[in-house]
């Protein structure tokens, strides 16, 4: 695994782009700056790691653009310190960001596959300190509640209640919530017990947020 100045030149030109469309969180944008996109792709796609694009991933999964990484990430308001739990490790990227930020990350799988590749990558790019776990997203974690945030990287057909409680009160839940085809972002702030602040903001599409788990055959 090389990270070349090709890469980091590359990468330079995709954080720039980013910059120009909107996304001004200079912490995050460092922090996309320093991990190297290409090793969490497969190596057929390398060339095109830098570019504004998902890509697949295997297991009818991808890697979300950089764009939405990025807005998602805003939206969080990540905080050094923050117990930020997300629903959908796919290639590990998302989880290195959030543990770049500082956050103390615990990430859900369903695909055990991706779930034990993402696990091994993340330990060798010095992020072994992120806590995986093989499970259904949908039930959260709830022995490990309550989380400062929680970041759900699929398109769910309706907000998951159960997520919403295993929020502190203050906490931040993002998720994108509509059909297959478009799904329109959420920011949920938990203002009590039983109040919460929902803000639907920008429209988007991931693959969609599926129940229950995927062994290796």
């Amino acid at each position: 695994m090389k990270d070349t100045y090709r890469h980091k030149g590359l990468r330079k030109k995709l954080i720039d782009s980013l910059r120009r469309n909107g996304i001004r969180d200079e912490n995050i944008l460092a922090a996309m700056e320093a991990i190297p996109r290409h090793f969490f792709l497969d190596k057929a796609f390398e060339e095109w790691a830098y570019q504004d694009k998902a890509f697949p991933i295997g297991y009818e999964q991808t890697i979300s653009q950089p764009y939405t990484v990025a807005y998602q990430t805003n939206l969080l308001e990540v905080k050094k310190r923050d117990k930020i739990m997300e629903i959908g490790t796919g290639s590990g990227y998302q989880a290195a960001l959030l543990a770049a930020l500082g956050a103390r990350v615990y990430t859900i799988e369903r695909q055990e596959a991706l779930h034990n590749s993402a696990k091994k990558l993340l330990a060798k790019l010095g992020f072994g300190h992120i806590r995986h776990f093989f499970r259904d997203g949908y039930k959260g974690l709830p022995e490990f509640a309550p989380f400062d945030k929680i970041l759900v990287t699929a398109g769910a057909s309706s907000i998951p209640e159960e997520l919403k409680r295993q929020l502190k009160i203050g906490g931040i839940l993002v998720v994108p919530v509509g059909n297959e085809n478009v799904q329109r972002m959420y920011k949920i702030t938990r203002i009590s017990e039983d109040e919460y602040l929902e803000e639907k903001l920008d429209n988007f599409r991931f693959v969609p947020f599926l129940k229950g788990v995927k062994r290796v055959d």
